[in-house]
Formats: structure tokens, sequence, C-alpha cells
């Protein structure tokens, strides 16, 4: 098995990941090569030799001024990843992407595969980054790649708690007197492994799969964390006004700071959205 990682990663977390589930041997067998998604002769090194390609790098952030970086790495580097899978002769391809990538319905909370995107002005850019990498990924199935694209929803699993969907465990342990009345779908990231697995060794190609747990709203999941941690649940419901009031305090507080705001206009209105998947 080979990984891609940059030169500067550290591997400590995925370390402890694998050693969380007892999987220390199968770590060893992993062959990691230094370079990134906009590095071809890294990519094409990679995939040397290899039949099945899966895709999951991407840059994760609701922050403005991360869109240029996320158009380079997302968008451009799925196209970089496609291409050299195309030209170097792999058999098949999994792209991780997420349940962003289906946008809205906005004639139904209720998202399936066959949802369509619809741009709107409500779209992030992270959003939109997602998106734009799954066209890269059907163009190549087009010309002769096969594919499977995944959107999982929030994936939940052990790991860095500063970082991705796992934040959520060190605020609630930190204590989190805030829940909003949204809700979305999540999913252990165990299944996600497996389902990937399972769909890249498989028959089926070209087609997209949601892969989603169960659908819940954010304030059942903060109970069910408070509840595991022995930690005061979240008492104070977030209204219209407290959302408005939050992600613009944040952004002043970070203007004075110069620190990112934890809250942004994006995040506050998606947590105050009702979406099933």
């Amino acid at each position: 098995f080979r990984a891609l990682k940059r030169e500067n990663s550290s591997l400590d977390v995925c370390k402890d990941v694998f050693s969380y589930y007892n999987a220390e041997s199968q770590f060893k067998q992993i062959k990691w090569i230094d370079g990134n998604v906009n590095e071809i002769p890294s990519l094409e090194e990679g995939m040397k030799d290899c039949e099945k390609v899966i895709h999951a790098a991407a840059i994760v952030s609701f922050h403005k001024e991360d869109r240029e970086i996320m158009c380079k790495i997302n968008v451009e580097g799925t196209e970089n990843i496609v291409n050299v899978a195309l030209g170097t002769g792999i058999k098949k391809l999994a792209y991780i992407s997420s349940i962003a990538a289906l946008g809205r319905n906005l004639s139904s909370n209720i998202i399936n595969e066959d949802s369509k995107f619809q741009i709107s002005d409500k779209e992030e850019n992270y959003v939109l980054s997602k998106y734009l990498s799954e066209q890269e990924v059907w163009r190549v199935s087009q010309e002769g790649l096969d594919v499977v694209i995944l959107n999982p929803s929030v994936i939940l699993g052990p790991g860095d708690w500063t970082k991705g969907s796992s934040q959520i465990f060190q605020k609630i342990y930190n204590g989190l007197k805030y829940y909003t009345c949204g809700s979305t779908g999540y999913v252990d990231v165990i299944d996600v492994a497996e389902c990937t697995i399972r769909l890249l060794q498989s028959e089926i190609k070209n087609e997209r799969f949601i892969i989603n747990g169960e659908n819940l709203y954010y304030r059942e999941v903060f109970d069910m964390i408070a509840e595991g941690f022995n930690k005061k649940k979240a008492t104070v419901e977030v209204t219209p006004f407290l959302q408005e009031l939050a992600w613009r305090v944040e952004l002043f507080r970070g203007f004075i700071t110069g620190k990112r705001p934890l809250i942004t206009k994006e995040t506050a209105n998606s947590a105050m959205t009702d979406s099933s998947y």
C-alpha cells in the first residue's frame, strides 16, 4: 500500500489512530511517498505499479480568505490526480467527496444521490470547491477511468480534536453551553472506510453514494457526547438573533486579535439549517 503525504506532515496522529484500532501491523505495511496533489511527479511516483487509488485529500474551510487555496488544492489537486490516474493506467479511483457537494434541495430538506446541485448565493466556497472537484472526476469517467464517488455526511471518529468535525468533542469536553436547532447527517469513520474499500473492489463504476449513518439534531449529538464525557449538557438554544450576533462578534474579535473567527457567517447559517440525507 502507498500513501501520499506532504514532506513536513507528521504521522503521529495517523499512528495513534491505527493504534486505537489495534492495527499497528497494517500501519507498517504503508509505504509513504512525500509530495502533494499539486506536484505531478510525486503523484506519478505514488501511483507507479498501483491498480486502484483512493483520493481523500482536501482543505476544509469556511473562511473566505481560503478560497484561493481551496481552489488550488481541492479543484486543481483533484484534476491532477485524476489526470495522472488516467495516464498511468489506474483501473479504478474512489473519490471521497462530501455531502456538501450535493448542495441544498431548495424544495425539500431531504437530499439523496439524485439531488441536483443548484448554485445559490448561500453556497460557501468549500461547497463550490467540492462540487467543482467532482466535475473533474466525472470528466475522466467519460474518458475511460472507472470511478466511484462517496459523499459522506459529518464524519466522526478518533483523531486530532483540534481539526475538522472532531473539534466538537473538544468543545463539549471543555464545556459547551449553547446548542442550535439545526440537524444534519453523521457517520462513523470506519463505515466510510469500509464502504470505500467495498466500492473500490466491486464491479460498480461511475456512480455516487451518500454515506450516512443517521440524521440527528445537533442537540441530540451534543447531549450524547456530553453524557459520554460525564459533562453538563448544553442548555441555551441559539436563536436567530444570537446566531447573527455570534458571527459578527467573532468577526470583530478576529479583527482585533488577528486570530481566525471560531464562528463564520457560513458555519452559523449551517448550524441553523435542517438537512436529511
